[in-house]
């Protein structure tokens, strides 16, 4: 009884699952397809430096938020607020490696075979290749040949003999440099991935001269962007104050008033009870500590303000950090005195450094960032300022929904304007506001990226491979000696696999160390 295969059922063109799989996994791991991935990767990032990011600066993306109501649910479902962190941006992430490993592991395979193959076989007809030479000459075809392989050999060229012709080629580590390009894609993106996993960023407003400082734990940063295998336990112990700050303003020219350098003076203890070290902390000159890193990004400035309610108690007292709003560091900033009787007060306003009145605009700006004639300008609040109901609240906002702002007889806002030294009673007898001093803030971030060698390493690689499959250029020479009539007749023929290579140069040099040995010989 015969037996007949089963008959296939499928449409034509229609894949089996095991067929899908394999297209599907061909087309992952095609170059093409890594091209255009690490093209959506760069795509994907500029919406990280263009929308504020919450794990780098949270207020900026609060403040953000709340000036465009409209677009921030859209951006919140799309992840735009947390672009790296986002499910979209690690697909692209987790495809590109995939692709990458696709492609280079079967290349690296190829390679191999191919750096420990030998030279091909001379073409019959040397003489149809572009850069070719022939002459004719009375010495034996093996004198010829061995001629030949001494001269190419010392020009690093791989060689092989087949019968009456020697073959030789040099640049296969052209090929290297291709995958060590593509590894080192790789290697960066890994190191990426370890810092983003393992890693973390914070950042904190620390005062110049505040005597209590920093110590590295969670609770004394403002926002912190931790990794998601990130523990606690791998934080280092250390601390630190910024014991003075200097700034170094432009005094002349366009740009003049404005800042140049920054440089925090900084008292650091790497572990409780260890020796205290001093330090300069510059811009992209970080303090490292272990395997974390201490960033100066921006500074600012924090007026002395004293609130005293209407019983004459100070319910609020101290430096208030002011945020920058442009380079001329006209600031922003809120006074909160919940405690004040009759009634709570809120003070919200601008700081400037060097006064200004515009006449067109008929308001105050910052002339410039260097603190000549400083001067505070803010508006009054009254009522309940929302900080009984225990939800968290923003030290830089302030919550006016259920307030109610002072205003003139004339309907025009209440502002009180305050230079260094001066204070201001409040109408209704709700107390007073002083302008004591002006103190300097640091914005600190301290980062711990696990992956920033491994990186560092794999841009080394890039550069490696780059230069590799630039310079080096695979040449491939023959040589062929053979009995012609009365004597021997040499062939010699070179090609160039990458093109643009002046092959004739190479054909005269291979020809002259031939004949040139034999004249030194004779």
């Amino acid at each position: 009884m015969s037996t007949r295969p089963p008959e296939d059922d499928r449409r034509p063109g229609e894949l089996s699952v095991r067929e899908l799989l394999r297209w599907t996994w061909r087309q992952v791991t095609s170059m093409r397809t890594a091209l255009i991935l690490l093209l959506l990767l760069a795509l994907a990032a500029i919406p990280g430096s263009i929308i504020p990011q919450e794990g780098v600066d949270s207020l900026k993306t609060s403040n953000w938020q709340s000036d465009h109501p409209k677009l921030t649910p859209v951006y919140e479902r799309l992840g735009l607020f947390s672009v790296y962190d986002s499910p979209w941006f690690s697909a692209i992430y987790i495809l590109l490696m995939l692709s990458l490993v696709g492609c280079i592991v079967p290349r690296t395979f190829h390679y191999w075979r191919g750096l420990r193959a030998k030279p091909p076989a001379a073409p019959r007809n040397l003489t149809r290749l572009p850069e070719h030479a022939t002459y004719a000459t009375a010495e034996a075809p093996d004198v010829v040949l061995e001629r030949a392989r001494t001269a190419l050999r010392k020009r690093r060229y791989r060689l092989t003999v087949d019968g009456d012709a020697v073959s030789a080629e040099r640049g296969y580590l052209r090929e290297a440099g291709n995958l060590v390009f593509h590894l080192s894609v790789l290697v960066v993106l890994v190191g990426f991935a370890l810092g983003s996993m393992f890693g973390y960023k914070g950042g904190v407003i620390l005062l110049v001269g505040d005597q209590y400082g920093f110590s590295n734990n969670l609770t004394q940063y403002d926002d912190f962007d931790p990794g998601s295998l990130f523990h606690a336990s791998g934080m280092e112990p250390f601390s630190f104050t910024i014991d003075d700050f200097d700034v170094d303003w432009l005094t002349t020219g366009p740009r003049a008033g404005m800042a140049r350098g920054f440089e925090s003076h900084l008292s650091y203890q790497e572990t409780p009870g260890s020796p205290e070290k001093k330090y300069d902390l510059k811009v992209n000159h970080p303090l490292s500590i272990g395997n974390t890193d201490v960033f100066l990004i921006g500074h600012g400035y924090a007026p002395v303000i004293t609130v005293k309610d209407g019983n004459g108690d100070e319910v609020y007292s101290g430096p208030t950090v002011f945020l920058p709003v442009d380079q001329s560091f006209q600031s922003i900033g809120v006074v909160k005195a919940p405690d004040a009787e009759p009634t709570q007060i809120g003070l919200e306003g601008e700081f400037y450094p060097t006064v200004a009145f515009s006449k067109q605009t008929g308001s105050y700006y910052s002339l410039l960032g260097k603190p000549l004639d400083p001067m505070v300008s803010m508006l009054v609040y009254t009522g309940d300022l929302g900080m009984d109901t225990g939800a968290p609240q923003s030290v830089y906002a302030l919550d006016k929904a259920r307030t109610t702002m002072l205003t003139k007889k004339n309907g025009a806002p209440y502002r009180i304007d305050l230079r260094p030294g001066q204070t201001v009673s409040l109408p209704n007898g709700l107390g007073t506001v002083s302008f004591d001093g002006l103190q300097r803030w640091n914005k600190i971030q301290i980062s711990q990226t696990p992956g920033k060698w491994i990186a560092l390493a794999g841009v080394v690689l890039a550069l490696l491979g780059l230069l590799g499959s630039l310079f080096i250029r695979p040449r491939r020479v023959w040589v062929r000696a053979r009995r012609e009539g009365g004597g021997t007749l040499v062939e010699v023929a070179a090609l160039d696999r990458s093109g643009g290579g002046d092959m004739a140069a190479v054909v005269d040099e291979v020809v002259a160390a031939i004949q040139n040995r034999r004249e030194d010989e004779s």
